[in-house]
């Protein structure tokens, strides 16, 4: 993918251009703000975001007063180059509420359709062991403790191999999802977040690459 020149992007009569922030790991929209071409070049030199406050007309980079600072992974244009989407390692919470997102106020819902992501399932998960309810199998499994939750893991495992075994995909891919739900309540029972897995397959993502460039020199 051709990299686009900063000259090249569309900035509005005020020298603005919509910077779409999304965390790293979480996929989530994190905030929306606005960047000129300096407050861009700045987070590009520094790796950290930096925007134009419209509002006290000036630069702002994110987390110099809080702490709370977004470190840049991409900066993408769109197919007009009029909006940018920025993906971050957030240090801590982007809305100055002390919230994670600054999108927080649902709007509308359909009643048939329903998101799903990991982080809501490690969540709910982690909710049925502080706050236990009634027969909920989680809850049961927590009850139960670790020597259980291995044993459902090692059976998963097993269901996942023989499915693999027989070609059987449809039969796979249930049993890979049954074994990634206990794999997360042995995480939470572990006290183990996804960016724990996150940063762990990050950091080996690295290594191979060296490996693999130095197989090729």
């Amino acid at each position: 993918m051709e990299k686009v020149d900063i000259s090249r992007l569309k900035f509005d009569e005020n020298g603005l251009i919509p910077a779409i922030v999304v965390d790293s790991v979480t996929k989530k929209v994190l905030t929306l703000a606005y960047m000129n071409e300096e407050s861009l070049r700045i987070s590009m030199e520094k790796e950290l975001t930096c925007f134009w406050s419209r509002s006290r007309k000036e630069l702002w980079l994110k987390g110099e007063t809080s702490g709370n600072y977004q470190h840049i992974v991409s900066i993408t244009s769109d197919c007009d180059n009029d909006a940018l989407v920025v993906v971050v390692e957030p240090d801590g919470p982007a809305c100055h509420t002390g919230t994670f997102s600054c999108f927080t106020h649902p709007v509308y819902e359909s009643g048939e359709r329903h998101e799903f992501s990991y982080e809501g399932l490690m969540e709910l998960i982690a909710g049925r062991k502080t706050d236990k309810k009634e027969g909920s199998y989680t809850t049961y499994l927590f009850e139960k403790g670790l020597d259980k939750i291995l044993k459902k893991v090692g059976e998963e495992s097993t269901e996942v191999i023989i499915a693999a075994k027989a070609e059987d995909k449809r039969e796979t891919v249930y049993e890979i999802a049954d074994l990634a739900y206990h794999v997360m309540v042995l995480m939470t029972e572990a006290g183990i977040s996804l960016e724990d897995i996150h940063r762990e397959l990050a950091s080996r993502h690295v290594i191979d690459k060296k490996i693999k460039q130095e197989k090729m020199t």
